[in-house]
């Protein structure tokens, strides 16, 4: 994969042959042809980390050609998104990818979401998390939801993944000198499945990627698409993966900002601003059911529109624990906007956090004491993440690419079909 500065992955990291042989034996990875291997040496279009070769991978579809939701006439909701239109956007929050895309089967990654600079586990933020439907792995959550606090980053990867990043997370946290002494850690890490691209019972690497990604972790533009943990991702039946969006509240209601990362991996009736596209391009949840002689592709990600999505949402906000539940509950609104409906398969959840100084909490017997918004001052913020929550799904969609595997390919959504869609609704470009 060529490396991008929005990206913010290191480079990849060769293998020894006999280490190399083992693996591929072993994940059934194809050893690369000459001509491949000379494939390899034109386009660096695979990353991979650890002890797993790179092999060829053309992507049929380039990033370079994908826009964001805005390019398409998309612009959920009344309130403005910040510079980047990005969960960066809220101060202090940094974000980074690490991609696998190795042999013909690794199609995988982590994606690091950290609330802010110093050392999470002394200064905490503020945090809950909300279930839409609980179909699904969420490292850490108990201790989130007891104590309503986050004390490492976010870290989202593929399902079988979760347990070694949260090693490799906790580990990163006790290497700190600060925490030399410290004998319990709480690392949170969410997944979807990427299963349908990725080999994922495999797992080369990923405590490799975590750690790089947490070194990378930087403010400002956001990959999106098919990177980090959305390599492997689909929804809707098409391609799917990382996607991000923010709001700036104006003045007049406190001038905090809210962003919102998601990892797309689901299915449903996809909706755009209300156009009903994904009936219009005949792919949706339940098309066997009410469509049987359709001319379409077929269901979007099986007949009941199973997958899972994990939704970050961040805010400078001064918030704490129970207004930030009620927060991440409106972010499944955002959801429901663009077609999915929480499926019984579906493992959908919301984490929130809050990353204004005055309501961090530090481990010890100290008093707490902090100054929070009143319930009547919500509703803004509310609003603004049901907002940034819808269009960061559209730019997951959108800015996703075609992936293939040796199972097979999922085609990113055409942009050129769903322009012509829009436009019979009146959703055009500005």
């Amino acid at each position: 994969m060529t490396q991008s500065s929005l990206s913010r992955e290191p480079p990849p990291v060769q293998a020894p042959v006999t280490r190399l042989y083992l693996i591929m034996r072993r994940s059934r990875v194809k050893r690369p042809t000459v001509g491949q291997s000379r494939a390899v040496t034109r386009a660096t279009t695979a990353a991979c980390v650890g002890a797993v070769l790179c092999a060829p991978f053309v992507d049929a579809q380039p990033s370079a050609e994908r826009v964001r939701a805005r390019a398409l006439g998309v612009a959920p909701g009344v309130f403005a998104p910040g510079p980047h239109n990005a969960i960066t956007d809220v101060p202090g929050v940094r974000v980074a990818h690490h991609t696998i895309r190795a042999g013909d089967s690794l199609r995988t990654g982590v994606t690091v979401v950290v609330p802010h600079n110093g050392d999470l586990y002394r200064s905490r933020v503020p945090a809950a998390i909300h279930v839409g439907n609980g179909f699904g792995k969420l490292l850490g959550v108990t201790q989130v939801r007891e104590l309503g606090e986050l004390e490492t980053p976010i870290a989202l990867t593929c399902t079988l993944c979760v347990w070694p990043v949260g090693e490799a997370l906790a580990g990163a946290m006790l290497a700190r000198p600060e925490n030399n002494s410290v004998r319990s850690i709480n690392p949170v890490v969410g997944e979807t499945n990427d299963g349908g691209l990725n080999a994922t019972r495999v797992r080369p690497g990923i405590g490799d990627a975590l750690r790089s990604a947490l070194a990378a972790a930087d403010t400002g533009a956001i990959a999106e698409g098919s990177v980090g943990a959305g390599t492997g991702t689909s929804m809707f039946g098409w391609k799917g993966g990382i996607g991000t969006s923010s709001r700036a509240l104006p003045a007049a209601a406190g001038g905090y900002r809210v962003g919102v990362l998601v990892q797309g991996n689901f299915g449903g009736v996809l909706q755009v601003m209300g156009a009903p596209v994904g009936q219009e391009l005949g792919q949706f949840a339940f098309q066997r059911l009410v469509a049987p002689s359709g001319n379409g592709p077929g269901d979007a990600q099986g007949e009941d529109g199973d997958g899972s999505i994990m939704i970050v949402v961040a805010t400078d906000a001064p918030l704490l624990d129970r207004n930030l539940g009620r927060v991440a509950a409106r972010a499944i609104m955002g959801l429901a906007r663009t077609g999915s409906s929480a499926s019984n398969g579906s493992g959908d959840y919301v984490i929130a956090f809050s990353t204004a100084e005055s309501v961090r909490r530090s481990p010890g017997n100290a008093p707490v004491t902090s100054t929070e918004l009143s319930n009547d001052a919500m509703s803004a913020v509310f609003q603004a993440v049901v907002e940034a929550t819808e269009e960061a799904i559209y730019n997951a969609l959108f800015m996703a690419s075609t992936e293939r595997s040796r199972d097979g390919a999922v085609a990113a959504i055409e942009l050129d079909r769903v322009r012509e869609v829009l436009a019979r609704y009146g959703i055009r470009p500005p």
